[in-house]
């Protein structure tokens, strides 16, 4: 018998299957677009600062990093909803002039932890 079709007979039903997620965080993965080139950047990146330090000041941005192959930044944002960091990401000065795009990942906890809390059925 396979690993697959062993029946799960020591797991009740709420250990199978946890509770969905919650969004804690999300993690916000920025790219230059084809109008961010080094030249059009550079004068801009000042402003793009003091609005990204706002927004770590304010709380909206936990840790910001520069992606090593300076292909654009990573942020992970103390927010849980996509659309909440889409809109700000959009209002930082790069994002106006159209020369960074985000993807978006919303993150939590590690689901497969509901697992160890679950108690054995007797």
């Amino acid at each position: 018998m396979s690993e697959e079709t062993i029946p799960d007979v020591g797991a009740t039903a709420a250990a199978r299957h946890p509770p969905a997620v919650p969004t804690t965080k999300i993690l916000a993965v920025g790219h230059w677009t084809a109008k961010g080139t080094p030249s059009a950047r550079g004068p801009i990146l000042p402003s793009e600062m003091r609005e990204t330090a706002r927004l770590y000041l304010a709380g909206k941005i936990d840790q910001w990093y520069f992606k090593t192959d300076e292909s654009g930044v990573v942020f992970v944002m103390n927010l849980t909803d996509p659309t909440e960091a889409h809109a700000l990401l959009e209002k930082l000065p790069l994002g106006k002039a159209g020369m960074m795009e985000f993807q978006l990942i919303p993150l939590g906890p590690i689901k497969p932890l509901g697992l160890l809390l679950a108690e054995p059925s007797k």
